[in-house]
């Protein structure tokens, strides 16, 4: 599945909104929920969507990534 389709199906589990994908486009790093201001990060290729293992968002930028 690529990313564009990941988008489409994908929802932030704390407030249900859209995610915006970080990182390469192909291979994302993370989605980052903008209203919630955190990112969910890409584990092995498979994005984890667990509110318990978001990353504030100025976290992730300052490499705090998981």
């Amino acid at each position: 599945m690529n990313t564009q389709e990941l988008l489409e199906i994908l929802a932030c589990p704390r407030c249900h909104g859209s995610l915006e994908a970080l990182g390469d486009t192909g291979n994302p790093d993370g989605f980052l929920c903008p209203a919630c201001a955190v990112v969910y990060p890409v584990r092995d290729g498979i994005p984890v969507m667990l509110v318990e293992e978001a990353v504030p968002r100025d976290q992730w930028t300052e490499g705090g990534r998981n």
